[in-house]
């Protein structure tokens, strides 16, 4: 049976131990929750991302156009990941992202405003968006060494490692853009290890 959308935010809520009740109690004030279809935007570029948003089931991916028009992959965001542009959230910029969902999604929101509200009340909440942040940074930081230091099969092999099960859930040509190859180097790299 379907998790009801309480049940999603308890569980999501379970993963702040630490929480004094009225911590809980506020932050339990601040969240929503939504639910996306295939092919929604949860931002698109150019708009200023003013909800963090934490995946509860689904999947989304994460883009740009460059100036010859190429869609560019740069990430995918599945359960239990934050879909954010974080640099230009915390700022309270304009995006230069698209984040679409690639399946449907049910995404627990919480507004920027509230998060301040969070940080100026409360030291937990403080240490909560710094753990945030320093996922996100590192799964950037990790992605632009892997263009520096890894060949195309290495970047093919460790996001495998990385994302089990994600390979089924996404299409070639968005993986062949995430790791910045053709999509016939690719087959061929996955023809080459199916033969190992």
């Amino acid at each position: 049976m379907e998790k009801s959308y309480q049940q999603y935010l308890e569980d999501y809520l379970q993963s702040f131990v630490n929480l004094s009740s009225e911590e809980l109690t506020l932050f339990r004030s601040q969240l929503s929750i939504k639910e996306y279809a295939k092919k929604d935007f949860f931002f698109e570029s150019g708009e200023i991302q003013i909800k963090m948003g934490f995946v509860c089931k689904g999947l989304l991916r994460r883009y740009y156009i460059n100036e010859k028009g190429k869609t560019i992959t740069t990430g995918f965001v599945k359960e239990n990941e934050y879909a954010t542009d974080y640099p230009a959230f915390i700022q309270q910029r304009p995006s230069k992202y698209y984040m679409e969902c690639l399946e449907p999604c049910i995404i627990i929101e919480l507004a920027y405003d509230d998060i301040q509200v969070g940080y100026t009340n409360f030291k937990s909440h403080e240490r909560y968006g710094r753990l945030i942040a320093e996922k996100v940074l590192t799964i950037q930081t990790d992605r632009v060494e892997s263009f520096l230091f890894d060949t195309a099969e290495q970047r093919y092999l460790n996001f495998i490692k990385d994302n089990p099960g994600l390979i089924n859930r996404i299409s070639l040509t968005h993986l062949s853009s995430y790791l910045g190859i053709e999509r016939q180097s690719l087959s061929r790299i996955r023809s080459k290890i199916a033969k190992k």
